[in-house]
């Protein structure tokens, strides 16, 4: 059973910077492409980020491009979102995702090429 577990969430303020976590118990982790969705109330859930399970490919949304910054580390078996430059509307539950298939150069943005997820970290940005 692989289980996801997400940190780092919190109350700030518009322009303030976050890192959230996600550590992974899976031993295999590291074949793995992961991401980053969110969800906010009322909203469908979006894609945020991800990376593939070399860290040589990564995406992201376009509302977050140059402000967020996925990475992993295999040794630990965490994937992180540096978010910077917050604002309001990335309010949200945020959740890290497994991917369903393994060692893909191209990691997918669909949320349905991803098996395991977390319980969410929740994501408030003040204005």
């Amino acid at each position: 059973q692989v289980q996801l577990i997400e940190s780092g969430g919190g109350l700030v303020q518009a322009g303030d910077s976050l890192r959230l976590s996600c550590a992974a118990s899976e031993r295999t982790w590291g074949n793995y492409a992961m991401a980053w969705f969110r969800q906010a109330p009322g909203r469908e859930r979006e894609f945020v980020a991800t990376i593939n399970w070399r860290g040589s490919s990564i995406r992201y949304a376009d509302s977050v491009k140059g402000r967020f910054t996925i990475s992993r580390d295999n040794a630990k078996n965490t994937v992180y979102l540096q978010m910077n430059s917050l604002k309001p509307e990335d309010s949200a539950d945020y959740y890290c995702a497994r991917s369903t298939g393994s060692f893909a150069l191209v990691p997918s943005m669909r949320s349905s090429d991803y098996s395991y997820w977390g319980q969410g970290t929740q994501v408030t940005v003040s204005s």
